[in-house]
């Protein structure tokens, strides 16, 4: 069934561009690898940038967007028809990025990446956030101390903090590797459980569960995939967990201290911008998020028999 979706989705690129192309735009390939809300937001905050710097759909430029679902083989294969066929690609999460740099590294096409939580681990620049190879983007660094100090604050008994991460995504582990260095100093200890595949989440979640006092999200687009399941196991063990950006808080996390995407994939087609007006995108830095506000979910507190600490009841209520 997967080999004949890809083989459907680049009959579907092909044909997009083969008919109604008008020679004087600009075509843009947007490459998702999987489809949850954080991602999606990243991919229209990505067109409002452009269309902020003067690339308009349908005027001046046309889109060629396709959705991985999570699957490398798919991702690869979407990647390779984008460099064929695009002027400039906007790989949305760290697979995908990988995916379209090795796709363009023949042709030079440039590469534009958003939703990458650690872009020197995932060798897509160097440590002063240039690149030598035609790409550059946007960091969603998550902020692990802000994050595990509001944990402290709602769970003042907790010390397990469970973590599901996918053993594939550089994203995930340098994300993972971030929590267990500062864990210690807020009196927390990371129980980590790898999967492979966003099957072995329900399994996974059963088995942690026992083990901590609640989960905490990374930016994973296979666990994020997934995370209604992981949701729905924790709740009904009256475990709450935490999300790494809005819309998981939104979707049934108890609260986030995490990045605004729109925002995130905004600054991405500002600097897709650049690169259409003729600058190198390998020697533009990389630019990283600081994080967006603190939000929490007073419906999901209340079913888990917490309260919403004074020192947060500023946040972004989303049941508001």
């Amino acid at each position: 069934m997967k080999k004949i979706t890809a083989l459907i989705l680049v009959l579907v690129l092909a044909l997009s561009l083969c008919f109604g192309a008008n020679a004087e735009m600009l075509t843009i390939g947007i490459a998702q690898f999987a489809e949850h809300p954080s991602l999606d937001n990243c991919r229209i905050g990505f067109i409002e940038g452009l269309a902020e710097a003067g690339y308009i759909k349908d005027q001046n430029v046309r889109f060629i967007e396709a959705n991985a679902q999570a699957d490398m083989g798919l991702a690869q294969q979407i990647a390779q028809q984008m460099a064929q066929e695009c002027d400039l690609i906007c790989a949305i999460a760290t697979p995908m990025a990988q995916a379209a740099v090795n796709a363009c590294m023949d042709n030079g096409k440039p590469v534009i990446y958003t939703a990458i939580s650690d872009p020197v681990a995932a060798m897509l620049a160097n440590a002063d956030g240039t690149s030598s190879l035609n790409t550059t983007g946007t960091s969603d660094l998550l902020p692990v101390e802000a994050q595990l100090k509001m944990i402290r604050a709602f769970l003042p008994e907790a010390r397990n903090i469970g973590i599901l991460y996918t053993t594939s995504e550089t994203n995930s582990e340098s994300q993972l590797k971030l929590y267990q260095d500062l864990a210690p100093a807020y009196g927390f200890e990371i129980i980590a459980s790898g999967i492979a595949t966003g099957a072995d989440v329900p399994l996974a979640t059963d088995n942690l569960l026992p083990k901590v006092d609640c989960i905490t999200n990374l930016t994973d687009n296979t666990v994020v995939s997934y995370m209604a399941v992981m949701v729905d196991k924790a709740n009904a063990a009256k475990k709450p967990v935490f999300g790494s950006e809005i819309e998981q808080v939104k979707n049934g996390c108890l609260a986030a201290e995490g990045v605004e995407y729109v925002a995130l994939g905004r600054q991405t087609g500002l600097m897709a911008a650049q690169v259409l007006g003729g600058e190198k995108a390998g020697d533009i830095p990389f630019f990283a998020s600081e994080g967006g506000d603190m939000s929490y979910n007073p419906e999901v507190a209340a079913a888990l028999g917490l309260d919403i600490p004074e020192a947060y009841a500023g946040g972004i209520d989303v049941t508001k």
